[in-house]
């Protein structure tokens, strides 16, 4: 066939056309050969000379659909009520895929319709091109829209929206038709669901073609008459719910009618409702019922009664505001418990008591928050701050907390050798667990001097399960709370590292060189006195036994070479050396410290010495040479010829029938213990502290603010330092009376509660 424009016989060609376009639209059976010609036909028709007849087969094509559809109409207007939904379905099915095969032997039309019609973005910016936008969405009856296109606006306005009064009224029946189907579903009566699907999505289908709004019918015409029904439905099944059962099963009911809705909604609606119905459905069987749900809340939580929970959590979390009730008995719970379990702690192990009945309430509390509510950020929020508030439990504001100190010795008892029968996994794993209660402390500088304390000891005698894991918990707290905390940490660890190794080595190759033999093993560490906890203050008198005179004096002489402008102190109390007792029937070996070796190395010339003898050779203040005697005297090691208590007049001895079971062991300082006036000077120092850090605060703030009003300087001071502790609104008044004292501050002229920095 040649594609050449041709005089054509519109009447003649549109009769041939017409037989397959009804073939076609009813879905009939066309054979291959006619839709080949039809397509030759159609084409012929848009190129005809000499005046191309593509407007009239445009207009031709629709007036017979329109017949066809008011025909369709009318079959579906005089069918019965039991038929007109299975009809009206099958009609649409057949028309829609009917349309869509016309779509297609139309498809030269429909390129000539859109190059006809097509305006360029310069006429719609510019102005030339007037018509509204509309036209471009085939929503208006006279706009010139492709065949598919076409039919489908017709099925609407003749078969859905016309103004005619039979397609009302027939629509109305329709839609009392779906709505009834739909509530037989509800009831549990079988119905033909693809017959209710098809019927439903034939109001999205309809109108797919549109760009704008293309769900404005299916949403105006059925969804918001569905969703109203759905919610007078369900308004009535709740009330007739919950006078029928308990809160635990009226939750049951509700959950399983929101399934079942969630699945018919699947069944038969278009995507874009089932949000909808699921909403509709919790707003009148959850939300309108809150303080009825929200009563019930209390008791199972206290018993934790998890399916329950679950239930009371998936039917509250989609409310706004559902939650808040059930959080916040949740966080009085947990707060409940973990007080419990950590008041009137007794026994000899009470910081691994108070750490790991506080893990235990937390891990409890964390699989429930897993395992019932899905691991809710809120609930996981309530659970930190009923944490916090039983870790800093104080009975009284005049008692400080113990925490910090229960926790750093905690701590302490696992990284000592001591921790017997648990392998380093298993020490590892406790200590990542005791950093969850360390997140919890408000006072983490206390945490810090005692745990710097505790350290030093290990570190000096040596006293480390393993150097690993006290790295690895140095690591964690640096993770915690970031290197200026553990800054301190680091550099103990270093002396140590530094002492035990290169300078051990180094002072090994003076001596060789200097070819001296000290008669003694001796080592030494080097330690900084701004990273231990050590006061340099208050240190006693002591006379250097001869014995150690030697040692001491090589090694200050080994140091002033290698190290120009260092000063030495010696802390004699964290010394320590062996002995070994000849005197007994078997030799003994013992670890005492300095003071201890002073006091045993007198009795070398003499089996008897009096108290004022020992005071004369080793120089010590009577008040601390009565306390390490006395120490003596309790191991059993010396005695007192007349009275156990030692004083000024004793008179001292040997104790020539020592027997101890082993044959080398320990006398344990009192450096080496904590007491009651060490946790006392503690306290005093980290208050101290704590004012130094505050000023500094104030003084970075002000300095970079110039002038700030007093409240918003205390929000700064408590922001800046609640990583390390809560400072309290009297203290920060205190040192800022203190810099204005300095004249590092001064209150402004204009107003009393405001503060301005003196440069």
């Amino acid at each position: 066939m040649s594609l050449k424009p041709r005089r054509v016989d519109f009447k003649e060609t549109w009769t041939n056309l017409l037989g397959t376009v009804e073939g076609v639209i009813t879905c009939g059976q066309v054979k291959r050969a006619t839709w080949n010609d039809r397509f030759s036909d159609v084409y012929a028709l848009c190129v005809a000379f000499p005046e191309p007849l593509g407007d009239q087969l445009y207009n031709e094509t629709k007036s017979f659909l329109e017949d066809h559809v008011s025909k369709l109409h009318m079959d579906v207007c005089e069918s019965g009520e039991e038929n007109v939904l299975a009809i009206y379905h099958r009609h649409w099915r057949e028309y829609s895929k009917g349309s869509n095969y016309l779509n297609l032997l139309f498809g030269y039309l429909n390129t000539r319709l859109y190059k006809k019609t097509k305006k360029s973005d310069a006429d719609r910016i510019y102005g030339t091109f007037t018509g509204s936008s509309e036209e471009f969405t085939g929503s208006s009856e006279d706009n010139v829209l492709e065949i598919g296109k076409l039919g489908l606006d017709i099925w609407k306005r003749l078969m859905i929206t016309g103004d005619n009064w039979l397609i009302i009224k027939r629509f109305d029946v329709l839609l009392k038709l779906l709505l009834k189907e739909i509530k037989k579903d509800r009831l549990g009566d079988s119905i033909n669901q693809g017959v209710i699907q098809g019927v439903i999505l034939s109001l999205v289908n309809v109108e797919q073609y549109k760009k704008k709004r293309p769900l404005q019918l299916y949403e105006e015409l059925f969804e918001e008459v569905f969703l109203d029904e759905t919610g007078s439905y369900y308004k009535q099944e709740a009330n007739k719910l919950l006078d029928e059962f308990s809160c635990s099963e009226y939750m049951e009911k509700v959950s399983q009618r929101l399934d079942d809705e969630n699945l018919r909604s699947r069944k038969f609606l278009h995507g874009s409702s089932y949000s909808k119905v699921t909403h509709k459905c919790q707003e009148v069987m959850v939300a309108a019922h809150l303080s009825f749900l929200h009563s019930e809340c209390k008791i199972m939580v206290q018993k934790e009664i998890r399916h329950d929970l679950k239930n009371m959590y998936n039917l509250l979390h989609p409310i706004a505001g559902g939650l808040e009730v059930l959080i916040d008995h949740q966080q009085k719970h947990t707060k409940h418990l973990g007080l419990d379990a950590v008041s009137n702690l007794k026994g000899d192990n009470i910081p691994q008591q108070f750490v790991e009945n506080i893990l235990e309430i937390y891990t409890q509390q964390r699989e429930l928050i897993q395992s019932v509510y899905s691991g809710d950020l809120k609930f996981i929020g309530a659970l930190d701050r009923a944490c916090t508030t039983v870790v800093n439990h104080r009975p009284s504001q005049r008692v400080p907390c113990k925490s910090p100190e229960l926790l750093a010795k905690y701590c302490d008892t696992l990284l000592k050798k001591s921790s017997k029968g648990m392998s380093e996994n298993e020490v590892d794993d406790k200590l990542t667990n005791s950093v969850t209660v360390f997140k919890y402390l408000d006072d983490k500088d206390i945490f810090q001097r005692f745990y710097a304390r505790m350290l030093a000891r290990r570190l000096i005698y040596a006293q480390s399960m393993s150097m690993d894991a006290e790295e690895a918990m140095i690591n964690k707290l640096k993770q915690a709370c970031g290197y200026e905390f553990t800054n301190k940490l680091h550099r103990m660890f270093t002396d140590i590292s530094i002492s035990r190794s290169d300078l051990q080595n180094k002072f090994s190759a003076f001596i060789k060189d200097e070819a001296i033999d000290l008669g003694i093993s001796f080592s030494i560490l080097v330690l900084q006195a701004g990273a231990w906890p050590i006061g340099q203050s208050n240190l006693p008198t002591f006379s250097m036994p001869q014995e150690l005179e030697k040692s001491v004096n090589m090694f200050e002489s080994f140091y002033n070479k290698s190290f120009s402008g260092r000063k030495l102190t010696w802390m004699h109390t964290f010394c320590s050396g062996e002995l070994k007792l000849n005197y007994l029937k078997e030799p003994y070996f013992v670890t005492v410290g300095t003071f201890h070796m002073a006091i045993l190395l007198t009795f070398n010339n003499s089996i008897t010495c009096t108290f004022a003898d020992i005071m004369e050779s080793t120089r010590l203040p009577e008040p601390e040479l009565v306390k390490q005697i006395q120490t003596l005297v309790d191991t059993k090691i010396i005695v007192t010829q007349d009275s156990s208590i030692v004083d000024e007049k004793s008179a001292l001895m040997l104790n020539m029938g020592y027997i101890n079971k082993r044959t080398k062991f320990k006398i344990t300082t009192t450096v080496q213990k904590d007491t009651t006036q060490d946790v006392e000077h503690t306290h005093t120092a980290i208050d101290e502290d704590r004012k130094l850090y505050i000023q500094a605060v104030v003084v970075r703030t002000m300095k970079a603010r110039k002038i700030l009003k007093h409240n918003l300087l205390i929000q700064e001071v408590k922001s800046q330092s609640k990583s390390r502790f809560s400072p309290s609104i009297s203290m920060i008044k205190k040192c800022i009376q203190s810099l204005i004292d300095k004249q590092y501050l001064e209150r402004t002229p204009k107003s009393t509660d405001e503060y301005s920095y003196i440069a």
